[in-house]
């Protein structure tokens, strides 16, 4: 019963973190769309400038660190000592402080050097505000990497949906008051970037009360130090802390180079300061749309990596082989619906949530983003599930330097289309080292050609009844009939899509029984499929 009961508490919290993570997302995703509402374009730049720095914060505290530290503390807690638990978090706040302090240094004392390589010397306040969010980060990820460790992800994920709650919250209020008391929109900016400082703080103070309720505490003591286990946790720490928080910023560092140059590059090209603040608001109405469609898209497909990584464990290849070429299945499937879909109907879609259908012919471009991350997001978590760590987050790393490249090339030629195309091809780049390096893991095809002509198929057919339907619909105007018009399009080319896809036999019946609502979907299965 013992291992079972583990099994069984193991999938309970990542359960937990998983639902908690969709929150977060849907939340990090849904805000944007009434703050640039309420803000404007300009301001949304203003924003969006320095959210980046943000998103390497959240990292850590999220997706990093905790976990490292959880998996530490599991193995040395397991020996049943003490001392070394006691080094464990002794090494841990030395390396994290030394790394968030190192974060704030640069983002408050470099805050000038930063808004002048942005070209915005008024940033500097807004850069300032967010540095406070790597002091806060250590505190965060050391009691949740202590609280996942035992077991108990439930403070973790309170902590996460009380931060961004609280965070989202901040800015809303920020944005409304100081907007109708007219303050300039870069304090209101600084309002909404200090969501973060109160997002943490809040994060803080739930962790620290369920350490407070819980009985059991750690003791520090410095007489039994180890300064050769110390440096081993310190190693271990950097390199896997690295890998994993590096693997999770592909569209940080995308947006982070954006906020580097593509403004710049702009005033540099001949475009008025303010003109160009605006076409950078514009482009940014992307990242909502982007992040609503990964969040369909990849949690479809990651829900598979643990169980590939079980079927690893247990050397049972050929079903690891299975569930892998499934996950890229789902990857492609949902990414191609979800970028054809939304390049389709991004002019209805735009005006709906934005007010009107400017930077239209831009955001459809970067609707491709959400097929390219899918998968490599899909392939990346593959690869790590394999152990291979270190490989995806370099590659995911240089992501930054090649994005910051192409803009310079195409920017000042193309204007927001060179930044758009900059990043498609960016993410192209990545994946293709990426599916090159799991075929060559594999040494098996990872798509069936079968599988990519129908899929091809559904989403050339799809388009035609979208462009037929947004026609024959497109006669009335204003922000009400394109909503009407952008939802129900999603309706009548998702259906369309699917019913291709599933009846082209592209899907068995137990590869759909391992998706969420999978079982919904069995009535679009020919019945000789269905097995």
């Amino acid at each position: 019963m013992g291992p079972e009961k583990n099994a069984k508490e193991l999938f309970k919290g990542a359960f937990i973190l998983t639902i908690a993570a969709l929150i977060i997302k849907i939340l990090s995703a849904v805000y944007r769309v009434p703050f640039q509402n309420i803000v404007g374009d300009v301001g949304f730049y203003i924003y969006q400038q320095v959210y980046p720095f943000y998103g390497v914060a959240l990292a850590l505290s999220t997706y990093g660190f905790p976990v490292v530290i959880s998996k530490l503390y599991t193995e040395i807690s397991s020996k049943r000592k003490n001392h070394e638990v006691q080094n464990l978090f002794l090494t841990a706040s030395i390396v994290l402080w030394i790394i968030g302090f190192t974060g704030f240094a640069i983002l408050y004392w470099g805050a000038g050097w930063l808004a002048a390589l942005m070209d915005d010397p008024q940033l500097v306040i807004l850069l300032k505000v967010i540095s406070i969010t790597f002091l806060i980060f250590p505190i965060v990820s050391l009691f949740r990497g202590y609280y996942q460790g035992k077991g108990n992800m439930v403070p973790t994920a309170i902590s996460q949906v009380g931060e961004q709650v609280i965070r989202v919250m901040t800015i809303f209020l920020a944005a409304i008051l100081l907007t109708r008391k007219g303050y300039s929109l870069y304090v209101v900016g600084g309002g909404a970037a200090f969501g973060s400082v109160t997002g943490g703080i809040t994060a803080i103070l739930i962790l620290v009360t369920f350490y407070w309720l819980n009985k059991e505490k750690l003791h520090f003591s410095l007489e039994k130090f180890d300064r050769k286990e110390s440096k081993r946790i310190a190693k271990v720490l950097f390199i896997q802390g690295f890998a994993v928080c590096v693997s999770s910023m592909l569209l940080v560092f995308m947006q982070m180079a954006d906020s580097l140059n593509l403004y710049s590059m702009l005033t540099s090209s001949g475009v008025d300061a303010n003109k160009a603040k605006e076409l950078k608001g514009i482009y940014d109405r992307g990242q909502p749309l982007i992040q609503v469609g990964l969040v369909v898209a990849t949690s479809m497909s990651l829900s598979l990596v643990p169980i590939i990584t079980s079927e690893k464990l247990k050397s049972n290849y050929e079903s690891m082989h299975e569930k892998i070429q499934l996950a890229l299945k789902i990857a492609v499937f949902v990414g191609v619906a979800a970028a054809v879909g939304l390049w389709n109907i991004i002019r209805p879609t735009n005006i709906m949530l934005f007010e009107n259908g400017q930077g239209s012919d831009v955001l459809g471009v970067l609707s491709l983003v959400i097929l390219l991350s899918s998968i490599i997001m899909t392939v990346s978590a593959i690869l790590q599930g394999l152990g291979i760590i270190l490989f995806p987050a370099f590659v995911i790393l240089s992501s930054l330097a090649v994005k910051y490249v192409l803009n310079m090339m195409l920017i000042p030629p193309l204007g927001t289309m060179g930044a758009a195309a900059s990043t498609c091809l960016t993410l192209s780049f990545i994946m293709v080292i990426l599916l090159l390096k799991l075929r060559g893991q594999l040494y098996l095809p990872l798509f069936n050609k079968r599988f990519l002509f129908m899929i091809g198929f559904a989403a050339l057919t799809m388009f035609i009844v979208l462009r037929i339907y947004l026609t024959f619909t497109g006669y009335f105007h204003g922000r009400l009939f394109s909503g009407i018009q952008a939802l129900s399009a999603v309706a009548v080319g998702g259906f369309t899509y699917l019913w291709i896809v599933l009846k082209g036999n592209t899907f068995k019946e137990k590869e759909l029984y391992m998706l969420p609502f999978g079982s919904k979907l069995l009535f679009f299965l020919p019945k000789k499929n269905r097995r």
